[in-house]
C-alpha cells in the first residue's frame, strides 16, 4: 500500500528540520560564546558531575591557600621578633661578661646596669608584640596583653596553640607563647627575672651575683634556641605545603579545563558546518514550500 505524501507533511518536516539545524547552529554559537563546551547539566552529565567536583576542591584549595598565606605571615613575624629577642640575649651576655671581669669600676658597673634596665624594658615590649592587633606570646588569649614591666618575671601567658589548617587532616601550630620563649614563672632561668637580677646586681656592685646569674642566661638561651628552630621548621614545612597547594591547583585547573572549556578551533569549525547545513535546509525548505495553489493556477 502506497503512503501518500501531503504538501502539509512536506511543510511540517522542512521545518523540523530547520528548526533542528538552527538548535545545532545555536549550540555552536552559545559554546563559542561562553568557551564553556558544558552549558547546561544536559550537555555532558558525567562530565558536569566532574566539573563540579572540580570546582568544590579549587574552591577548598583557595581556603587552604589564604590560610597558608596567614599561618606563613604569623609565623615569619614571629620568627622576625625572635630575632629580635636573640639581639637582647647576645646583648645582655655582652654586658655581663664585661660586667663580671673585675675590672670595672663601680660606675662603669652602674653604667652596665642601666643599660640592662633598658633591655629589660625592650624584652617586656618584645614579649606583648602585636601582630593585626593580636598578642602573638599570650597562645589563645591573644586579646590580652602577656606582660607589665612591673610583674614580668612572675607572669605566665596561655600555652594554647593557634592552629590552621592546610588539607584535610594536616594543621599545623604557628604560634610560640611566652612561657616557652622567655620562661614560666616557675623556671630559674627566666629570662624578665635573670635580667632584672642582673641589673640589681651590677647595681650594687655585686658581681658573685652577676656570675651565678650568667650560667642561668645561658640555659634560658639554649631553651630560646630551640624555639628558634622550631619555628624555622614550621616556616619551612609551610613552604612545602604552599609549594603542594599551588601545583595542586595548576592540576585541577587544568582537568577542569578540560572539562569544561570548548576547543576553539574545533568550535568554529562545527559552526561554520551548521551555518552551511541550516544555509542549505533554508534553501531547500524555500525550493519546496514556495509552489502553492496560485502557483498552479497562473
Amino acid at each position: 500500500m502506497s503512503f501518500r505524501v501531503t504538501q502539509s507533511m512536506m511543510h511540517s518536516q522542512i521545518l523540523r528540520n530547520i528548526n533542528r539545524n538552527l538548535n545545532r547552529m545555536s549550540d555552536q554559537q552559545n559554546e563559542l560564546s561562553t568557551g564553556k563546551k558544558i552549558n547546561k547539566p544536559s550537555d555532558d552529565p558525567v562530565g558536569v558531575t566532574y566539573a563540579l567536583r572540580y570546582r568544590s576542591e579549587l574552591s577548598m584549595n583557595d581556603q587552604y591557600q589564604r590560610n597558608v598565606d596567614a599561618a606563613k605571615s604569623y609565623v615569619d613575624h614571629t620568627d622576625t621578633v625572635l630575632n629580635q629577642v636573640n639581639e637582647l640575649f647576645q646583648r645582655t651576655n655582652e654586658l655581663t661578661t664585661q660586667g663580671v671581669n673585675g675590672t670595672l669600676s663601680t660606675t662603669d658597673m652602674k653604667t652596665i646596669a642601666q643599660e640592662l634596665g633598658q633591655i629589660y624594658e625592650q624584652a617586656v615590649s618584645l614579649g606583648n608584640d602585636q601582630l593585626n592587633g593580636k598578642y602573638i606570646f599570650n597562645g589563645q588569649f591573644t586579646d590580652k596583653q602577656p606582660y607589665t614591666s612591673a610583674g614580668a618575671p612572675t607572669q605566665s601567658t596561655d600555652d594554647q596553640q593557634i592552629v590552621y589548617q592546610f588539607a584535610a587532616g594536616v594543621k599545623v601550630p604557628v604560634n610560640v607563647n611566652g612561657n616557652d620563649v622567655f620562661g614560666a614563672p616557675s623556671d630559674t632561668d627566666n629570662l624578665f627575672a635573670v635580667i632584672k637580677g642582673l641589673q640589681q646586681s651590677f647595681d650594687n656592685g655585686d658581681q658573685t651575683t652577676a656570675q651565678g646569674l650568667m650560667s642561668k642566661l645561658q640555659t634560658r638561651f639554649d631553651t630560646f634556641l630551640g624555639v628558634r628552630a622550631d619555628v624555622g621548621a614550621r616556616s619551612n614545612r609551610i613552604d612545602l605545603i604552599d609549594s603542594r597547594i599551588k601545583d595542586l591547583d595548576i592540576n585541577l585547573t587544568e582537568l577542569d579545563s578540560k572539562t569544561e572549556d570548548a576547543d576553539i578551533a574545533e568550535t568554529i569549525t562545527k559552526l561554520q558546518t551548521e551555518q552551511s547545513v541550516y544555509q542549505a535546509s533554508l534553501s531547500v525548505g524555500a525550493k519546496v514550500i514556495q509552489p502553492s495553489l496560485l502557483d498552479y493556477l497562473r
